[in-house]
């Protein structure tokens, strides 16, 4: 076993803590000594895959403070992340917070402001990127293949959401809305791809099928589970978010295109696939089993000891945040993004609310 240069704590051992968890440990020179949930069962659970010798708190301040870690990985309902980071970022531990970043523009920019100063990292969690097929893509994409990029769509059909601790994820106020906790991965990667930031957002989505029937204290499960959202940019590229939530039954579930001026190109998941094609090179015969000027090829990277519930991209992001770390570089993932996909998500629900288009300047102040 390799000596532990990174020693984590990792806040907040639900399902998505665990999860981290399992990732950290297939990394040579991290270990988790040190877990708190208030959650007892959470806590058990998470004891099952550690050492005996992990440090367990019930209060994350404690963990904070407790001397033992030098990074801490924060992955608590949404709701509370604001709270804990505003305690975690007055210490010099690296930082890696769970996505979304806050559940609100004004949280998120407190984040920002208590962040800004900082010697140590700040990172936010956003592992679409680095998805195989995904990153492929999107390397070919800034390697100019598509040409000037025109659109970016991003289709998930998908089951719903999974029970959770207390069901804090039934709840808008506890999430920011599906297009905050689900969906800000994607607008992250349409700002990624484009490498611009969105100027105007337009939605339409609505709860249709899913918790329909699940009330909780006394209130009513209100996350929306299906929904359309346009993204503009200045240079006049388009993103686009087809979500469906109610369907589970998809072979490929998640599917991103961008198509440019020169040429197209694609993934797939989970068949971990990735199509290009270029303008004027294709040959379309009825029937053909491959096309000339297309390139269809699975994408793996042999890197991942561990694929998760992510197709690796979880494994392949906390080892960019241990050697940032451990080199002094900033971060591949910054508060700034974080904040501006949960601002997008956001957009998308004022405009689902208020039937318009909803310009980004609306829930973001001057200057942004």
């Amino acid at each position: 076993m390799p000596a532990t240069r990174l020693r984590y704590g990792v806040i907040g051992v639900g399902a998505m803590g665990r999860e981290h968890i399992e990732n950290l440990k297939t990394i040579d020179g991290a270990k988790v000594v040190a877990i708190s949930d208030p959650v007892e069962d959470s806590r058990l659970q998470a004891k099952t895959v550690l050492d005996d010798d992990v440090s367990v708190f019930t209060d994350h301040k404690d963990l904070l403070n407790s001397g033992k870690i030098d990074a801490v990985v924060i992955a608590t309902p949404n709701y509370t992340h604001v709270d804990i980071l505003q305690d975690a970022l007055a210490t010099d531990l690296a930082v890696f917070v769970e996505k979304p970043l806050t559940t609100t523009v004004e949280d998120a920019l407190k984040v920002y402001n208590w962040s800004k100063n900082r010697k140590a990292m700040t990172w936010v969690g956003l592992e679409y990127r680095y998805m195989p097929p995904v990153a492929e893509a999107i390397k070919r994409v800034h390697e100019g293949v598509v040409g000037e990029i025109s659109q970016v769509s991003i289709r998930e059909h998908r089951e719903p959401f999974y029970p959770k601790v207390g069901n804090w994820n039934r709840f808008r106020e506890k999430t920011g809305g599906t297009l905050v906790e689900k969906c800000c991965h994607y607008f992250n990667l349409m700002d990624l791809i484009t490498k611009e930031n969105p100027v105007r957002v337009f939605a339409s989505g609505a709860q249709r099928v899913n918790h329909l029937d699940e009330v909780y204290d006394g209130k009513q499960a209100d996350m929306l589970d299906s929904a359309y959202v346009i993204v503009e940019y200045p240079s006049g590229a388009r993103g686009l978010l087809d979500l469906c939530m109610f369907a589970e039954n998809s072979m490929d579930n998640e599917h991103l295109t961008v198509v440019g001026d020169q040429g197209k190109v694609e993934s797939f998941l989970p068949s971990l696939t990735y199509r290009e094609g270029i303008r004027g090179q294709s040959i379309t015969k009825w029937g053909a089993k491959e096309v000339p000027g297309v390139i269809n090829k699975r994408v793996w990277d042999f890197k991942i000891k561990y694929p998760g519930h992510h197709y690796g991209a979880s494994y392949l992001e906390h080892l960019k945040f241990f050697n940032a770390v451990l080199d002094g570089a900033p971060p591949e993932i910054t508060v700034e993004e974080g904040l501006r996909s949960v601002a997008v998500g956001l957009a998308a629900h004022k405009s689902i609310d208020e039937g318009r288009p909803v310009l980004m300047s609306e829930v973001l102040p001057s200057g942004w």
